[in-house]
């Protein structure tokens, strides 16, 4: 399965995402990008694997990840991120939507990223949204994948500490799911 994923290993990533060596301590290898994100979340900074695999996922399934990982979360959010939560849904299932993507837009600006669901629907109103960025399809996905990152540690930094690490290792491996998924659909699609 890894052979499918679209970064191979994670110095693919890396060098296809160069944002993520600002968001992470850790330099890539020639690892398969399934078993670096696990000696991530084994390793000293066991939080870097949130981010790795928020770059590593597409970006529809990047949000739709985030968006798991604080449904797990609710009673931990406000009324308010619970709502976001709900907008955001709503354009995962019909990302190409304008009204989905003006409602979710919306709700965010209206909000400092302060939250962890506003991270969530940045990212989610940053989708596609070429014209502020540039042409490329990795490098648009970069200010979506920061904010994924951004939405799910803030998340987990709501956890507590001694909850924390299985809740991480649940969002991680989840994440790596999502990710063997969306190679198998890929793979599906260019047959």
């Amino acid at each position: 399965m890894a052979n499918e994923l679209r970064f191979k290993t994670a110095r693919d990533l890396f060098m296809a995402c160069p944002a993520v060596s600002r968001d992470m301590v850790a330099r890539p290898t020639e690892q398969p990008s399934i078993e670096f994100c696990r000696a991530l979340l084994a390793g000293r900074v066991p939080e870097e694997a949130i981010t790795f695999c928020a770059y590593l996922l597409p970006e529809r399934a990047a949000v739709w990840w985030a968006h798991e990982c604080l449904s797990h979360l609710t009673v931990l959010l406000d009324r308010r991120d619970q709502e976001l939560l709900a907008l955001v849904r709503d354009w995962v299932s019909e990302p190409d939507s304008a009204h989905h993507r003006a409602e979710v837009s919306k709700a965010a600006a209206g909000m400092p990223p302060t939250t962890p669901a506003v991270w969530i629907a940045l990212a989610a109103g940053w989708h596609g949204n070429s014209a502020a960025m540039e042409t490329s399809a990795v490098s648009a996905l970069q200010p979506a994948a920061r904010a994924v990152s951004a939405g799910v540690l803030a998340g987990l930094a709501r956890v507590a500490l001694e909850d924390r690490f299985s809740v991480l290792s649940a969002f991680v491996e989840m994440g790596i799911q999502m990710a063997e998924i969306e190679a198998l659909r890929q793979s599906a699609d260019a047959n």
